[in-house]
């Protein structure tokens, strides 16, 4: 077995591409890979994975949540479901709530991103380190920069999710375990668990049509256990779109242009649909509840999970900079409106009544639905 992960480990290191993390240098990858870049995983990991059935080597989604501070490693099992392998307190993240938008304002990015091995850095001045590959397509369409975001170590933060250097040991090595044979892996970065009471508590936010946006994507993975594909199109994301019936083209999309003519699987589009109805309605009875609303900006740089607290007392520090929030541009509307005019539209983003088609050359579709 050690043989084995030594084969692979020099394998996965040939294709490698060093990175940099924020305030690191980067250095040609000219000798071995370190120990801590090829280590096992230990023993009581490797263990939690055959109680799982879960293949050491099959592929994994990681999910990032920063009110909570918890980073959930999801994996494969023989049968092709992903299920939570492990969730780790986050020990450190810095900005406030919502997505990045440029260079230096401390945001840790939220999204989904895709990470492949050139992402990896072995050689990180924080321990290890993955790079989210932050901007990508949706990012920049949205016109934000910033660069070398990272999961690392360290437990020090300026837009990154620093873990420990033995959480980040573990995580860099089920990633670089899943990457042998293939070309990437999916990381999933909310603002918090998309409940209907977390969303209720942050209604008055200017983010909450991204975060409405961002709970389809978590809403198709979590009712079917898949990770979701994901495209982008009219500046917005898109999950599992496939080409309309008998359609002679292959999807094509592009970040900044209107979306193509497609389709949503009908098995995840029922899946998804049942959840978001049933979250409509626990959403609905909570603003009727009139439950407290969260301040729009927490005045706090970032956050910790509680379990280090008391270990890292002062990390946690009040925002040198004004909210970035009340500047953001407003994205395009919402492109999907139920027939039945239900909340699901106006509160989490795309319902799926039925197989939805978006079809600027169908007759009476407006075109701003695209």
């Amino acid at each position: 077995m050690l043989r084995r992960a030594l084969v692979l480990a020099a394998a996965f290191a040939a294709g490698l591409t060093p990175t940099m993390g924020q305030g690191e240098n980067s250095k040609p990858l000219s000798k071995p890979l370190p120990a801590k870049a090829t280590q096992e995983l230990p023993a009581e990991l490797l263990s939690l994975l055959e109680q799982k059935k879960m293949p050491k080597y099959s592929p994994i989604v990681l999910r990032v949540f920063k009110e909570e501070a918890e980073l959930e490693v999801w994996k494969q099992d023989t049968a092709g479901r992903f299920q939570i392998l492990k969730t780790y307190p986050i020990c450190r993240w810095s900005g406030d709530l919502g997505p990045k938008w440029y260079e230096g304002d401390r945001q840790a990015p939220e999204g989904f991103y895709t990470i492949t091995p050139e992402l990896m850095n072995p050689n990180s001045n924080f321990h290890l380190s993955i790079n989210f590959g932050f901007p990508n397509s949706f990012d920049k369409a949205n016109k934000r920069n910033g660069s070398f975001l990272m999961i690392h170590g360290d437990c020090l933060s300026a837009g990154c999710y620093a873990m420990t250097d033995e959480q980040i040991s573990e995580i860099y090595s089920l990633a670089r375990d899943s990457l042998s044979g293939r070309p990437s892996f999916q990381v999933q970065a909310y603002p918090f668990r998309l409940t209907p009471a977390n969303l209720a508590r942050h209604r008055n936010s200017p983010n909450l049509a991204f975060w409405r946006m961002l709970k389809v994507g978590n809403d198709h993975f979590e009712t079917t256990q898949r990770e979701p594909k994901v495209d982008v199109c009219n500046r917005r994301y898109v999950f599992d779109a496939q080409p309309p019936p008998n359609s002679p083209q292959p999807l094509v999309f592009n970040a900044n242009e209107k979306c193509p003519p497609f389709v949503i699987n009908p098995e995840i589009a029922r899946r998804a649909l049942e959840k978001q109805r049933a979250d409509e309605r626990a959403y609905a009875q909570l603003l009727g509840d009139n439950v407290p609303a969260a301040p729009i900006y927490s005045g706090l740089d970032g956050g910790m999970n509680k379990a280090f607290l008391a270990r890292f007392p002062y990390r946690v520090t009040l925002a040198k900079v004004m909210p970035y929030a009340s500047y953001l541009p407003q994205l395009p509307p919402i492109p999907w409106i139920d027939n039945d005019g239900s909340l699901t539209s106006k509160w989490f983003g795309v319902s799926f009544a039925k197989l939805v088609e978006c079809n600027p050359a169908r007759a009476g579709f407006p075109l701003s639905r695209c």
